[in-house]
Order: structure tokens, then C-alpha cells, then sequence
């Protein structure tokens, strides 16, 4: 796990410090080897014995995500203007695990305990590709505002894509909550649904609910659409991320 892992973390820093000035063919390659090597080393951390799960494991999935989406968009989209400081990201995500693999656990409490993860991991990925996609976009009108070169790539087009992710991450938040009110009430009735963590999860639910209904009722876009959009992934990253950082390690204990 740490020679892929690693591997990767170099792979990101390198696309970060230099991808604007190597040949398309290049970047394709190392963007394509580090994507990969990145996963493999999540594979090898999922398949250890005993799992661990924590706030590091999950930024590195969203990282990867996020990134991976990204590379293949931008494959699809070769008008797509590519950020290579958005694989900067990938280096601390990866690293992060490496020295906080998060909490043991020895037995599932149920089988069906890795469905809420993936389907958490998926929403976490899909919300951070619509907030890149966000940053992306507000990168966008800010150039057209200051007179600078139109984008290869419309902006209603991006916009498009950024709504598409929203509405994929939505559901899946959803179903996250619902499959984590399911967990609790199966594995632990007595500690009780509300937390932290489901408190900021469904407030992210909530804005981004309020946001498509916005946007299906008044067409909110522009800087209204990408604060909502933000704030949804702040609350969302508190939720998880920041309740198991304070645990694992402020607090130094697992959950």
C-alpha cells in the first residue's frame, strides 16, 4: 500500500508543478499511471485485515474521485480547460491516509455495513467534482468579466455539467442518510440517530435541496448557485471529515 500510495502522492506533485508545460501525451500518461497507482493503493488499504475507516480514508477517496472524474472529463471535453493545481489536491489526500489510517474494525457489524460507506464515499465524490466544477466555473466568469480570452468551453456548457453533478450527488446524499438512519437504528438503537455528523450532513442535504429547487423555480445561477454549492461542501465535510479528525486525532480515540 505504501509504494502505491506514494508513487501516487509524486505522480499528483508533479502533475500540480509541471502539467501546464509537458506534451498532451505525457500528462495523458502520468495523469492515467497516477489515477491508477492511487487506486491501488486504496484497494490495498480496503482489503486489509482488519479495515480501517477514518477521516484520511475518506479524503483520499473523494480525492481520487474527484481527480479521476476529472481526467476523464476532460477526455470527453477536450475544451475543458485543465487546472492542474486541482492535482495538487491528490498529494496531502494521499499522504493524510498514509499516517491516518483511521479506526479498526475487526468484524462488520453487518455485511451490508460497506454498502453505507461506498454509497457515502460516492456522495462525498460527487459533491467535490461539483464544487471543482464550481470553482471552475466562477475561474470562468471572473475572465469574462475582466475582458480576458472566452473559454474554449461555454459557460452555460460548464454550468450544465457542475447542475449534473449536483443532482447526482443529491441522490446519493440521500440515500446515504437514509442507509446510516438504517445502520444506527439495526446496529445501535440506543445511541440514537442525531449526531454531529447527521446534523451537518443533512444541512448540506438541506442547502442542496433548497439550491435544484431554486434552480428549477427561479434558474438560480452564477454567484448565488457556487456559494450555495460551497457552503453544501463545507457543512458535508464537517459532517464526516471533521467530526473523525476531532476523534482520531485532537482526541485520540477511535469512534
Amino acid at each position: 500500500m505504501v509504494a502505491p500510495a506514494l508513487a501516487a502522492a509524486a505522480g499528483y506533485a508533479g502533475l500540480a508543478a509541471a502539467g501546464a508545460r509537458l506534451r498532451r501525451s505525457a500528462t495523458t500518461a502520468l495523469t492515467l499511471a497516477t489515477v491508477v497507482l492511487h487506486g491501488l493503493a486504496l484497494v490495498a488499504s480496503f482489503s486489509a485485515s482488519p479495515v480501517r475507516f477514518g477521516f484520511a480514508p475518506t479524503l483520499s477517496v473523494t480525492a481520487w474521485l474527484v481527480l479521476a472524474v476529472y481526467a476523464l472529463e476532460t477526455r470527453l471535453y477536450p475544451a475543458l480547460a485543465t487546472r492542474w493545481t486541482l492535482a495538487g489536491l491528490g498529494v496531502p489526500a494521499v499522504l493524510l491516509a498514509l499516517f491516518f489510517p483511521g479506526t479498526a474494525y475487526p468484524a462488520l457489524a453487518s455485511p451490508w455495513l460497506p454498502l453505507h460507506w461506498a454509497l457515502g464515499f460516492a456522495s462525498y465524490g460527487l459533491l467535490g467534482v461539483a464544487v471543482a466544477h464550481a470553482w471552475m466555473m466562477q475561474r470562468t466568469e471572473q475572465t469574462i468579466r475582466r475582458g480576458g480570452t472566452a473559454p474554449a468551453l461555454p459557460l452555460l456548457t460548464l454550468e450544465r455539467l457542475t447542475f449534473r453533478f449536483v443532482w447526482g450527488a443529491f441522490a446519493l446524499l440521500t440515500l446515504t442518510l437514509l442507509a446510516g438512519w438504517y445502520f444506527t437504528e439495526l446496529l445501535r438503537p440506543a445511541a440514537g440517530w442525531i449526531t454531529h455528523k447527521t446534523v451537518f450532513t443533512a444541512l448540506s442535504w438541506v442547502v442542496l435541496a433548497v439550491l435544484l429547487w431554486g434552480r428549477w423555480r427561479w434558474g438560480w445561477r452564477g454567484r448565488l448557485a457556487v456559494r450555495m454549492l460551497y457552503a453544501a461542501g463545507g457543512l458535508l465535510l464537517l459532517g464526516y471529515v471533521g467530526s473523525h479528525f476531532v476523534l482520531e486525532v485532537i482526541l485520540r480515540r477511535g469512534v
